[in-house]
């Protein structure tokens, strides 16, 4: 007895309520992988802005180096407020990062001493500015030599380290301009163990 011909089209042995369903997923297939890389799209186009975001009002940058000791530590890692001095004024105290004047491939970040206008001096290891000897309970040691009365210009400021015999700063290659400044340090992250929010004391009330 002969075999009945095997259908050569599938949808010959499915009836019309089955044929609707095999036409309705694979018009539903393409459209759920559309949705999916419209969706993949915009995750990425988001994590784009938010770190362009991120980094135009922020820097992360690696303390490489002793200058800033014991405030800060070679490694610690500090995230840096670029917007700082757009909203507000500039502060003797504030801790700054910016390039280094003698290699701009590298970042220093140095303490606010003096402001545009200040007269600023040392004597016999004691800063004085505009006649006021500081108290820098941040030091590491007493620093070693003088430094002759001068007048910072405007548009600039003093800066030094506070491991003040182990820093490049404003006595050895002059003031630095405030236009140069990436931002001012505002918290440290890293170590973990040393994390914390950066101190910035208000050396002196600053001039009207």
């Amino acid at each position: 007895m002969a075999l009945p011909p095997t259908p050569t089209n599938p949808s010959e042995d499915v009836g019309p309520l089955d044929r609707q369903n095999v036409v309705a997923l694979e018009v539903e297939k393409p459209s759920q992988v559309r949705r999916f890389l419209v969706e993949l799209i915009e995750t990425i186009l988001l994590a784009l802005f938010l770190f362009l975001a991120i980094n135009f009002v922020s820097a992360r940058i690696r303390v490489d180096g002793v200058s800033m000791e014991p405030s800060f530590q070679l490694g610690d890692y500090v995230v840096v407020n670029r917007l700082a001095y757009r909203a507000g004024e500039i502060e003797r105290g504030d801790i700054v990062v910016f390039p280094a004047p003698n290699d701009p491939e590298l970042d220093y970040i140095k303490r606010v001493i003096a402001l545009p206008g200040d007269s600023i001096a040392i004597y016999n290891g004691a800063v004085v500015v505009n006649g006021v000897t500081l108290h820098e309970p941040y030091l590491l040691e007493v620093q070693r030599g003088n430094y002759a009365e001068r007048i910072v210009p405007a548009g600039s400021v003093f800066v030094m380290g506070d491991n003040r015999n182990n820093s490049d700063d404003s006595r050895s290659w002059g003031f630095l301009q405030i236009d140069s400044i990436i931002g001012k340090a505002i918290f440290r992250y890293w170590p973990v163990t040393n994390m914390t929010v950066v101190e910035h004391p208000v050396l002196l009330p600053n001039q009207p």
